[in-house]
């Protein structure tokens, strides 16, 4: 799929920031679809099922966070990025959205052409995707289905948000490699992404939530490896 057919959902309470995006977007050739509040992001999510939103945080009815968890709790949009916009730029923010599955985080005021060249770097991904990992890796006692976005030990199944399940597969695909946090941040979020280390212990937080400790070991000062071999005692 090229940059130009690909949909993106714009979701804004200020009419003036969705035609300031819309307007720019619109001239790569995205095919722009809006909403103005997280029921109505909803609902036309479901509608167009899109590449990527562009969700705003603060808004009426419901908002961004919530939508943004309603959403990624839907297998349909396994595959959507989801960027927040916001005005608010505090770290507890920032994390609040990563937790609930953001895989980026833009905030206001809006520069258009440094939000255009984000966007298609995002999608971009989308296209340019690794291919030479395989679709699914077993190791130790799990299966972990690159296709599915799905995690599998025994007759267990486990779902993840995007980002999370991305950063499981890249330890997974070498076990006992230590990766640096900035390493990760560049394989996983890209380098025109703007990530701190802490997103990046979040998400080892989040998987070790719903796999144990067992799979992911932190080096100290370092950063992270997948490895189930057991450690020595102290």
């Amino acid at each position: 799929m090229s940059l130009a057919k690909q949909k993106i959902l714009i979701v804004d309470d200020e009419p003036d920031i969705l035609e300031l995006i819309e307007y720019n977007l619109k001239k790569e050739n995205y095919q722009i679809f809006t909403a103005r509040n997280g029921k109505e992001a909803i609902a036309e999510a479901k509608r167009i099922v899109p590449n990527l939103i562009i969700l705003d945080m603060m808004m009426p009815k419901m908002d961004g966070i919530e939508a943004c968890r309603i959403i990624r709790s839907m297998p349909e949009f396994k595959k959507t990025f989801l960027v927040f916009l916001t005005a608010r730029s505090e770290e507890h923010s920032e994390i609040a959205g990563f937790n609930v599955g953001a895989d980026d985080y833009i905030t206001k005021p809006i520069k258009p052409r440094a939000l255009v060249s984000r966007i298609n770097a995002i999608l971009r991904r989308n296209i340019t995707s690794e291919k030479v990992l395989e679709n699914k890796i077993h190791i130790a006692d799990l299966v972990i289905d690159r296709e599915a976005f799905l995690v599998f030990r025994d007759e267990e199944k486990f779902v993840f948000a995007k980002k999370e399940f991305e950063l499981l597969y890249f330890l997974a695909s070498e076990p006992g490699k230590v990766y640096a946090r900035d390493i990760l941040i560049k394989n996983i979020w890209g380098s025109s992404v703007i990530v701190t280390h802490r997103t990046i212990d979040v998400h080892i937080r989040k998987l070790r939530e719903k796999l144990g400790e067992t799979y992911i070991k932190t080096v100290k000062g370092v950063g992270y490896k997948f490895d189930t071999s057991p450690q020595p005692s102290l």
